[in-house]
């Protein structure tokens, strides 16, 4: 079974669990990033978004309400740009369901809990330079924030082309 076929046999069935995750940009084009902890049990050490699991019968607008106050605080402001239809995940096997959300940040300060290490806005231009979690570059092409030259080719490359023959592999209802 090819890596493709795996994951359209879990995009059939229920996910595993739901994430929301926030693609925070501020007025200068940059994007918020956050050092998971090395305790993580996603991407431990690793540069990624603000994110968190949906709740029984938590709509993804409220998660990602309740995770940017549980991991940036409260002391911001920020609004929601745009969301995504909820997609399954390519770099985990499928099992996960992502909402993704394009946030536009305002002002304010962002203290962190303890899940995280560090913050850091991110430019385009820098961006290579963290070492991202799975996704990541995936998530911000998806949002269409920055152009596809600013992200590791690589790794998008691979994430498309195993999206596009998951999709290829799907059958017609």
């Amino acid at each position: 079974m090819t890596a493709a076929e795996a994951i359209v046999k879990n995009w059939q069935s229920a996910p595993q669990a739901r994430f929301a995750i926030a693609v925070i940009e501020n007025q200068a084009n940059c994007l918020l990033l956050l050092k998971r902890s090395a305790g993580a049990v996603l991407g431990p050490g690793t540069w990624a978004f603000p994110a968190g699991h949906l709740e029984d019968k938590e709509t993804a607008r409220d998660c990602i309400v309740r995770e940017l106050a549980e991991e940036i605080g409260t002391d911001c402001q920020y609004n929601i740009v745009r969301s995504l239809p909820p997609i399954r995940d390519i770099f985990y096997g499928g099992v996960y369901e992502i909402h993704l959300f394009h946030i536009r940040w305002l002002s304010g300060n962002v203290t962190l809990n303890h899940e995280h290490t560090q913050s850091n806005w991110v430019s385009a231009a820098d961006f290579h330079k963290y070492s991202v979690m799975t996704g990541t570059d995936e998530n911000i092409y998806m949002l269409g924030i920055w152009p596809r030259t600013c992200l590791n080719k690589d790794i998008l490359d691979q994430a498309l082309r195993v999206r596009r023959a998951a999709d290829e592999a799907r059958p017609c209802r």
